[in-house]
């Protein structure tokens, strides 16, 4: 359990701190990503606002935001709540994690970005934890259009 716990610490670490090729190395090779809101998951409808499947999709969508998206500078500040891990069977954990993401513009201006939590399955190899699924749920459906980092 505390391999998981330092997993989701060190995933949000590595984004506040702008350790970003990394990113898909978090996840299974077939590991995916997504951004929905409250409402369509209780919904149960699978679009998301953000999706990604496996590392390659991940990496191209770090490097695509590297050279090609033009944005406004910015870095987040992740606040974590204790993470609820659970025996998911075969190796697999379950663990909800509730969040605040703080971010900071080049400015200076701060402000409470997103909010929401992280409902993740989490499958251990080789002794290593790693994401088979990360959905992260906002509590808002007000999205900024400025979703460039992972959250």
């Amino acid at each position: 359990m505390e391999a998981i716990e330092e997993l989701i610490t060190a995933y949000a670490h590595d984004i506040d701190d702008g350790v970003l090729d990394g990113w898909p190395e978090y996840f299974t090779e077939d590991g995916s990503y997504t951004v929905l809101t409250r409402e369509n998951l209780a919904q149960d409808l699978p679009m998301g606002i953000m999706y990604c499947q496996g590392r390659g999709m991940m990496a191209d969508r770090i490097k695509a935001m590297q050279t090609a998206n033009i944005f406004e500078a910015h870095t987040y500040c992740h606040l974590l709540g204790r993470s609820r891990i659970e025996p998911d069977g075969d190796g697999r954990y379950r663990a909800r994690t509730n969040f605040n993401v703080i971010r900071t513009m080049q400015d200076g201006a701060s402000e409470m970005f997103a909010v929401g939590k992280y409902l993740d399955v989490i499958e251990v190899r080789d002794g290593k934890p790693l994401f088979r699924e990360r959905r992260v749920v906002l509590e808002s459906r007000r999205v900024d259009i400025l979703l460039v980092y992972p959250l």
